[in-house]
C-alpha cells in the first residue's frame, strides 16, 4: 500500500488538469481522478489535503465546461467526510492552516451550479459530526482527533459561507434542506453561531420558515438553528436581525398555520416559535402590533376563558395535552410582556384580557377543572394572577369594571380560611406553597399592590368601601403568626406588601387612620422590636422594617388618636432603640418620623425619659449621629469638634467641589438640596423641640457640637446668601447698594461663626479649668492619704519599739501618765470617785 501511495504523484495530477486539450486529454484526466479517489478511499493524509483542495478547484472549473467532471468532483468531496490521517502527533498543528483553508474551500464550492455537488458538500460537513472510521487505515497513519475537523471548520468560517449559500438554493427544496441540516450541526458551536450571525443568518432563516415543504423539515430545522443562535450567540443581535416587518410577518404566518395542526411535532414547533416570538416581544422596536402578531397571541391567550368567537383562532382546539399546557403558560407570559408596551394597552383592553385573567381568581372547585389536572390548574392560576399584577395597572378602568378588587379580597379571604387545600407547589410561581395557600396569597397581594401603587383614588376608595383595611390587618396578623412557626422569604414578602398597601390606603385620610389604629398599632409595634441581626440575613427583613416604618408614617402620624395610642405603647422608645443602631438606611426615615411625632407634646417627654445602653440619652444619641453625618459629608472640624472655617462652617466637601452654576428661581440650589438629603436638618428640628438647655448626659465635646447645631439655620442662611452672591457675580457686577448688602450678609454669617467658635472655646476652657480643679482635688486626696500612711507607719514603729525595749516602754508609760494627769481637772470635785488608769494583772504592753 505504501508503494501504491508513492506511485500517485499529485503534482502530476494538478499539471494534467491544468492542460486543456482534446477528448483524449479529458479521458486521461478523468482516469487519473478516479485513480486519486481510489487511492485515498480510506482517508486523506494531512500533508496531501492542500493539493487535493487544488484538484477540487480545478475540477470545479472543468465542470463548468464538461459535466463529466461532476462525478469525480463529488467523489473527491466525499473524501473530506472521512477522518484525516496523521503520521505524527504534531501534524494536526503543523497543517492546521492548510486544513482550515481546504474546509473553507468547501463552502466556496457551494457556488458550483450542480445540485449533486452541493448536496455532497453538505453530506461531508454532516459527516464531521458523525465520524465513522474506514474499514482499513493507511499503514503508518492514525486518524485525527474527532473534533479536529470541527475546529478547523470554525477557523475557516465554514458556517458563514454556508449561510451565504442559502441565497443560491432559494428555490431548490432538497438542496436547501441539506444546507439547513449542515447548518444545524454547525450551530452546535458558539464560534460558528457567531459567524452565522455576522452573515445575517437569523433573518435569512426566518424567511425560510414559511417556505413550501410537504415534509415539514424546513420549519423544524430553521427553528432549531434559530434556537441555537439565540442561546450561543448574541441574543440582542439575533433579535435585531428578526425585527423587520417581513420577518415578524413570516413568523406569524407559520405560527397561525401550526396553530391548527394536529400532529405532536406541529405542537412542539408551535411552542418553539412562540418562545422566539416572546423574545422578540421583549424588544419594543419589533413590530409585533403592526404585523398583527400581537393580536393573534392575545386572542389565543384568552379564547378558552372568554369563549367569544374570533376569526383569528378559527379552527383552533385546545387538546389539554402537555404541549398545550406549555403553550398556555407561554401565552400568559407574552401578556405580561405586552403590558409593558403602552401601545399594546388598547389591544389588551379590546380582547378581554382582564376577564380572562380574573377567571382564575377563585378557588379550584374540583380536581381537573375544567380539563386540566389539579396541579396544572394551580400552576395556570398562579401564573395568571402573577400576570394580572403586570396587566392591571395598564387597564385600571377594566380592572374596576370587572370588580377585580372584590374578587381578590374574596380570594384572599379563602386563602386564610380553614378549608382543606392540598397545593402541589411544584411550579416556579408555586415556590413555598406546597400544602398551603401562601403562593395564592402572595400573588394576589402582589396584584393588589401593583394597582394600589398607582395612587388612584377610585381604586383606594373601592377597596376601603369593602373593608379592605380590616381584612388586610387580619391577613397581616395571620402572616405574622405563621412567621413565628417558620420564617421565610414568602411570608416576609406578604407582610411587606400588606404594609405597603395599608400605607397607600391610609395616607392623607384621618378616618382610615382611625380604622387602622384600632388593631393596626398592636400588630405594627412588634416589627420595631425585630432582632437587628436579622437585617443582614438576606431574607428581606430590611425591606419589611422599612415598610413598617413607612406604614407608621402614613397610617399613624397625623391622627391624634393613633399617635397617642402609639406613644402610650412605648412607640417612641422603640424608635429611639432602632435609631441607636445607627443603621445608615434607617436613620433618615426614623428621624423624619420623630420630627413628625414631635408636634405631639407627649413625644418630647418620652424622648427626654428614654435611656439607651450605658444610660445614653436621646440628646447624646442625636449629637453622635450629627458628628457621624458630618464626618461622612466631609465637613471640616478640628480634634475637639470645633469650627475650622467660620465663613462656611457647615459646608460639605461635595458643595466645595461644585462650580458656580446659575440656576432659575424654581430650581433648588446645592445648599437647599443638601437639607433634604442630609439628616442634620431633622436633628436640628428635634433639638428645637427638646430645647438646647439643661440636657442630661452630655459631655464637653457634645456641648461643642451642640453649639453648632443650635445655629444650624443661621449657617444655612449664610450658605444660601453665599450662593446668591456667587451666582450674581458670575453673571454681572452688582450695583453698589446690592454689593453692600451682600457684603453685610457675608460678614453676618462670618460673625455668627466666630460667635460659635468663641462659645466653643469658652466651653472647652471651662472644661479645662474643671479638669485642673479635679486634678488638684485628687492630688490633695493623694497627699492626705500619704500623710495618713506615714502616721500609721510611725505609730507602728513606736509600738514595735515599746514591745522590744523596756526603757522605751517605761518612758512611754511615764508620758502616758503625764498626759492623763494633764487631762484631769485641777479643781477637785467633792466626793468625786477616783478612777484608776491601770488595768490590774495586765501582762501585755498594748
Amino acid at each position: 500500500q505504501d508503494t501504491q501511495s508513492r506511485s500517485v504523484d499529485l503534482n502530476h495530477v494538478i499539471a494534467l488538469l491544468r492542460d486543456s486539450g482534446s477528448k483524449d486529454m479529458e479521458k486521461e484526466q478523468l482516469k487519473i481522478l478516479k485513480k486519486v479517489v481510489k487511492h485515498f478511499e480510506n482517508g486523506l493524509p494531512l500533508k496531501d489535503v492542500a493539493q487535493i483542495t487544488e484538484i477540487l478547484s480545478l475540477c470545479a472549473e472543468k465542470m463548468n465546461e464538461q459535466e463529466a467532471f461532476i462525478e469525480p468532483l463529488c467523489e473527491l468531496i466525499k473524501l473530506f467526510g472521512l477522518p484525516f490521517q496523521k503520521k505524527k502527533s504534531s501534524d494536526e498543528v503543523n497543517y492546521s492552516v492548510e486544513v482550515s483553508q481546504s474546509i473553507a474551500q468547501l463552502g466556496y464550492l457551494m457556488r458550483v451550479p450542480s445540485s449533486q455537488v452541493k448536496i455532497q458538500i453538505c453530506k461531508s460537513i454532516v459527516s464531521f459530526y458523525n465520524m465513522e472510521l474506514p474499514g482499513k487505515l493507511l499503514s503508518g497513519y492514525q486518524p485525527t482527533s474527532p473534533n479536529y475537523k470541527i475546529q478547523r471548520a470554525e477557523d475557516g468560517r465554514l458556517a458563514e459561507a454556508l449561510v451565504l449559500s442559502l441565497a443560491l438554493v432559494e428555490n431548490q427544496l432538497t438542496e436547501k434542506l441539506w444546507v439547513l441540516k449542515a447548518l444545524q450541526h454547525l450551530s452546535t458551536s458558539g464560534v460558528s453561531c457567531g459567524q452565522m450571525v455576522k452573515a445575517q443568518a437569523a433573518s435569512r432563516l426566518c424567511l425560510c420558515l414559511n417556505g413550501a415543504d410537504p415534509s415539514g423539515q424546513l420549519g423544524f430545522r430553521s427553528s432549531d438553528i434559530l434556537w441555537n443562535l439565540l442561546e450561543k450567540a448574541s441574543k440582542e443581535e439575533v433579535v435585531n436581525q428578526l425585527r423587520s416587518l417581513e420577518c415578524v410577518h413570516a413568523l406569524k404566518e407559520v405560527f397561525v398555520d401550526l396553530m391548527c395542526g394536529f400532529r405532536h411535532c406541529d405542537h412542539q414547533l408551535r411552542n418553539d416559535l412562540l418562545v422566539i416570538a416572546t423574545l422578540l416581544a421583549e424588544n419594543p422596536a419589533v413590530p409585533m402590533i403592526e404585523s398583527g402578531f400581537a393580536k393573534v397571541l392575545i386572542v389565543l391567550a384568552t379564547c378558552t376563558e372568554v369563549k367569544l368567537p374570533n376569526p383569528l383562532v378559527k379552527g383552533f382546539k385546545l387538546t389539554y395535552s402537555y404541549e398545550d399546557f406549555e403553550m398556555k403558560k407561554l401565552l400568559f407570559n407574552v401578556l405580561g410582556i405586552f403590558s409593558k408596551d403602552p401601545s399594546a394597552a388598547q389591544l389588551l383592553s379590546e380582547n378581554h384580557v382582564m376577564p380572562a385573567l380574573l377567571y382564575y381568581v377563585k378557588q379550584n372547585q374540583k380536581p381537573g377543572f375544567p380539563d386540566w389536572s389539579a396541579a396544572q390548574y394551580e400552576e395556570l392560576q398562579l401564573h395568571a394572577i402573577a400576570v394580572l399584577a403586570s396587566v392591571a395597572p395598564v387597564l385600571v378602568d377594566k380592572y374596576l369594571s370587572c370588580q377585580a378588587n372584590t374578587l381578590l379580597l374574596v380570594f384572599l379571604e379563602w386563602c386564610i380560611g380553614q378549608d382543606p387545600f392540598f397545593a402541589r407547589g411544584n411550579s416556579f410561581h408555586g415556590r413555598g406553597g406546597r400544602g398551603n395557600k401562601l403562593a395564592q396569597m402572595r400573588y394576589s397581594l402582589r396584584a393588589l399592590r401593583s394597582v394600589v401603587a398607582l395612587y388612584d383614588d377610585a381604586v383606594s376608595t373601592n377597596l376601603c368601601d369593602q373593608g379592605a383595611i380590616s381584612q388586610l390587618l387580619d391577613i397581616l396578623k395571620y402572616a405574622v403568626e405563621k412567621s413565628k412557626e417558620k420564617e421565610g422569604t414568602i411570608l416576609l414578602e406578604i407582610q411587606t406588601d400588606i404594609l405597603f398597601i395599608l400605607s397607600v390606603l391610609c395616607e392623607n385620610d384621618d378616618h382610615r387612620k382611625e380604622l387602622f389604629s384600632c388593631e393596626g398599632i398592636d400588630i405594627l409595634i412588634p416589627f420595631f422590636t425585630m432582632d437587628p441581626r436579622k437585617l443582614y440575613s438576606g431574607l428581606g427583613h430590611n425591606r419589611l422594617l422599612l415598610s413598617a416604618l413607612d406604614c407608621l408614617w402614613s397610617c399613624v402620624i397625623g391622627c391624634y388618636i393613633a399617635e397617642d395610642s402609639f406613644i402610650e405603647k412605648r412607640g417612641i422608645f422603640l424608635l429611639l432603640d432602632l435609631l441607636a443602631l445607627k443603621e445608615k438606611n434607617l436613620c433618615n426615615i426614623i428621624l423624619g418620623i420623630l420630627v413628625e411625632f414631635s408636634d405631639n407634646p407627649k413625644t418630647t417627654l418620652h424622648m427626654s425619659i428614654w435611656r439607651g445602653k450605658r444610660d445614653q440619652t436621646a440628646a447624646n444619641l442625636l449629637i453622635q449621629l450629627w458628628r457621624q453625618e458630618e464626618l461622612d459629608l466631609g465637613v471640616k472640624r478640628d480634634q475637639y469638634g470645633m469650627i475650622v472655617d467660620t465663613k462656611r462652617p457647615i459646608v460639605t466637601s461635595f458643595q466645595k467641589q461644585q462650580k458656580v452654576i446659575p440656576l432659575p428661581a424654581s430650581c433648588p440650589s446645592f445648599a437647599i438640596m443638601e437639607i433634604s438629603e442630609s439628616i442634620r436638618a431633622k436633628i436640628y428640628s428635634l433639638f428645637c423641640k427638646l430645647g438646647f438647655e439643661n440636657l442630661p448626659g452630655l459631655s464637653t465635646k457634645d456641648f461643642v457640637t451642640l453649639a453648632i447645631i443650635r445655629r444650624y439655620i443661621d449657617f444655612k442662611i449664610g450658605e444660601v446668601w453665599n450662593e446668591i452672591s456667587a451666582e450674581i457675580k458670575e453673571e454681572f457686577r452688582p450695583v453698589t447698594s446690592d454689593e453692600r448688602t451682600l457684603k453685610l450678609m457675608s460678614q453676618l454669617s462670618d460673625n455668627t461663626g466666630k460667635t460659635v467658635v468663641a462659645l466653643q472655646t469658652e466651653v472647652l476652657e471651662r472644661q479645662h479649668h474643671q479638669e485642673i480643679q479635679e486634678e488638684k482635688n485628687i492630688y490633695k486626696e493623694i497627699q492626705a492619704t500619704r500623710t495618713q500612711r506615714e502616721m500609721i507607719n510611725k505609730s507602728w514603729g513606736n509600738f514595735l519599739t515599746r514591745t522590744s525595749n523596756y526603757e522605751a516602754l517605761k518612758k512611754a508609760k511615764m508620758l502616758q501618765k503625764a498626759l492623763i494627769k494633764a487631762s484631769r481637772a485641777e479643781v477637785k470635785v467633792h466626793n468625786e470617785p477616783d478612777h484608776s488608769t491601770d488595768i490590774p494583772k495586765l501582762h501585755t504592753t498594748v
